[in-house]
């Protein structure tokens, strides 16, 4: 046993002892001094005698008790047993309340589905659009953007139509109008329409939010998910065959994925039983000269699917 364990060995036995009542030992022999001397205060009492030391501070020795007999000791309890956790059910986003962030979600290609309503007549359509549009006027959810819209943009075109195109957020010339696509962007949009063939009022288009937002910044999850249940009945109503989304914001609207634009085009997606094509945006194109023979190419897929693409 070495000097540390002797002192340790030494100072238990002399604390268990003072526990005991013992208050006085004989005066330790020199060798033993010689360890304790650097942690024990010896000090002489009556005959010689030396004081316990101890190493817990302020350690009063009780008073002499009469013997007894030794009581074993209850054993230890074992620790309680912590139950194990209840899994806790979250809510899905679509439960959740409008203005709640969506969750991010890995995207994968939708799968087909029936609407979710028979398809109605012409003008059970146009009152159904009706009702809506007075409730979009109404909303007042995106507190950062109703107080600097002018109106609301609700959508225009023909309510019986194979065709729905969705934008991004109102720019100030469709603020000002209360029209999407128009403006500069509208100009090129309406020739893009053109060359494939397609006239702008066989076309029912929209934009993704319903206001415009300051600046023209890129909507926010919140406000998109504010404005989704207007897009989502607008769609239904129509029941188009086809929706092409113009740009991400309306990539993110329709097909709920932050997927770039590029991994997303040149196939078709689905939304119900419709087919979603997915190109860049006219505002885009003005920026990105480039890229206009890319939405060429998206329109011409789109003139295969539809047989009017010539040779």
């Amino acid at each position: 046993m070495d000097s540390d364990q002797w002192k340790l060995a030494s100072l238990q036995t002399l604390e268990y002892l003072q526990r005991l009542g013992v208050k006085h030992l004989p005066k330790p022999s020199a060798q033993l001094s010689e360890i304790l001397a650097d942690w024990v205060d010896v000090s002489s009492k009556g005959s010689g005698g030396t004081s316990i030391p101890s190493s817990r501070p302020q350690l009063q020795a009780p008073e002499p008790k009469q013997p007894t007999s030794q009581v074993p000791k209850k054993p230890a309890q074992a620790p309680a047993q912590v139950a194990a956790p209840v899994p806790v059910q979250v809510a899905s986003p679509s439960a959740m309340e409008p203005a709640s962030r969506s969750v991010a979600k890995p995207y994968g290609p939708p799968v087909e589905s029936p609407w979710m309503t028979p398809a109605r007549s012409s003008q059970e359509r146009s009152e159904a659009l009706s009702q809506l549009k007075l409730q979009v006027e109404a909303c007042r959810l995106c507190k950062d953007i109703v107080c600097h819209r002018r109106q609301t943009v609700f959508g225009v075109g023909p309510v019986t139509t194979r065709f729905v195109m969705i934008g991004d957020a109102p720019g100030p010339e469709e603020d000002r109008l209360g029209e999407p696509f128009v403006g500069a962007s509208g100009e090129l949009f309406d020739k893009i329409l053109r060359a494939t063939g397609i006239a702008r009022d066989q076309v029912y288009v929209l934009n993704t939010l319903k206001c415009r937002p300051p600046n023209n910044r890129v909507p926010s999850d919140i406000e998109l998910d504010n404005c989704r249940p207007y897009i989502e009945a607008q769609l239904e109503i129509l029941q188009p065959e086809y929706i092409i989304c113009w740009g991400a914001t309306a990539v993110r609207a329709v097909l709920q994925t932050t997927e770039s634009i590029g991994r997303l085009r040149g196939r078709f997606h689905c939304y119900k039983k419709a087919k979603v094509l997915v190109t860049y945006h006219p505002t885009y194109l003005e920026r990105a000269p480039e890229a206009k023979k890319l939405t060429w190419q998206d329109m011409q897929m789109l003139m295969r699917e539809l047989g009017t693409l010539k040779a």
